[in-house]
């Protein structure tokens, strides 16, 4: 009995050194494959999109050239540009070429972005940029030309997408009475609303520590049509970096195009910088007819009394929104841009901003 005692210990101390040897392998072999997931798997910020490579910054602040492995299909998007400044992405690195590159395999959910229908392709959408915590729409009375029609597009997108849009007029260096009357005038209308407006000029060197602190802590992105100002403006508040500019051409009235892709800095004041191509126009994205009034914040307020639910506020009886419009209680060109996104109107976001209707009419001055 003894002896048979002894061979059970024998054997359960050998089974128990097969479990912890088996288990100390298994642990060696589960972290060496952690460690080289870790080393070829890494999650970085884009920061430059040029269609078919990508400027990523990694976690340890370095910046790696990317491209994109095979196609994404994002579930309810139809862009053509699946990966945009401002996403956050898995890639992995190519160790094959003499270059060090890498290749990304993930997006990150978004928790917004900013679009606009594709010049080329109707049916598409472009995404400007994502993960932004402002935009901010710069605006030029007449050199370039700014319309309501744009700027009301450009801030029912916003809205839709959940993003807020600070308006910027600037070149206020540039202003004879006249230009300062429409200029105030566009704002006044604006404020009414309830997003805030700043007055900016890089020359003179005004709003731009206003704008600064609006930037601190954030990514923010500059946007508006080519001549604005955009990268003058960057460059104003940082010097250092030497974004090309050009001069407005005086044939079109309308800017050159220097900015070709969009791309993000870092600036000195904890801030970072999305500087964007100009837009000539900006066509609406796949809005229902009846959400449309609800990017309008005035008209918003008011929808709930009208007599209809489900008034589109244009030739409906006992509408709130016309009613106040009677009333001068909500601007007038607000109202024809909200037509023409309405009915569908995107014939003009491809045109000749010097074309485009003004929208400031006798009407809209009392």
């Amino acid at each position: 009995m003894k002896f048979q005692s002894f061979k059970f210990k024998v054997l359960e101390f050998f089974v128990y050194g097969v479990i912890l040897n088996t288990t100390n392998f298994i642990s060696k072999c589960r972290d060496k494959l952690k460690t080289k997931f870790y080393l070829y798997s890494m999650t970085g910020l884009v920061y430059k999109s040029t269609g078919s490579w990508y400027t990523v910054k990694s976690e340890k602040g370095d910046f790696i050239e990317c491209r994109m492995k095979g196609k994404f299909r994002i579930k309810g998007i139809k862009s053509t540009n699946p990966i945009a400044v401002g996403d956050i992405v898995d890639y992995e690195l190519e160790e094959s070429s003499d270059t060090v590159t890498g290749t990304i395999h993930k997006i990150h959910d978004r928790k917004n972005y900013i679009v606009r229908k594709s010049v080329n392709l109707s049916h598409q959408m472009h995404i400007i940029a994502s993960n932004i915590d402002r935009v901010f729409l710069l605006i030029t009375i007449n050199n370039p030309p700014t319309t309501f029609n744009f700027i009301d597009r450009f801030l029912v997108t916003a809205e839709a997408y959940g993003i807020e849009t600070i308006l910027v007029f600037n070149k206020i260096d540039t202003f004879d009475d006249a230009t300062l009357d429409e200029q105030l005038y566009m704002q006044h209308v604006y404020q009414e609303i309830g997003y805030k407006c700043l007055r900016a000029s890089s020359t003179e060197m005004k709003g731009i520590e206003e704008l600064k602190a609006m930037m601190i802590g954030k990514v923010s992105m500059f946007s508006g049509h080519s001549g604005v100002g955009k990268s003058t403006l960057v460059n104003a508040m940082e010097p250092s970096l030497h974004l090309k500019t050009k001069t407005i051409s005086e044939a079109s009235k309308q800017g050159q195009h220097t900015t070709t892709f969009a791309e993000m800095y870092d600036l000195s004041f904890d801030a970072r910088i999305i500087d964007t191509p100009g837009i000539k126009g900006f066509g609406i994205v796949d809005m229902d007819a009846a959400e449309i009034s609800g990017y309008f914040p005035e008209f918003f307020k008011l929808k709930e009394q009208c007599k209809f639910n489900n008034c589109l506020h244009k030739d409906e009886p006992h509408c709130a929104i016309k009613a106040a419009l009677e009333k001068d209680e909500i601007a007038w060109s607000r109202y024809r841009s909200y037509l023409k996104i309405l009915e569908g109107d995107d014939e003009n976001y491809r045109t000749d901003i010097h074309n485009e209707d003004r929208i400031i009419s006798d009407k809209t001055r009392e």
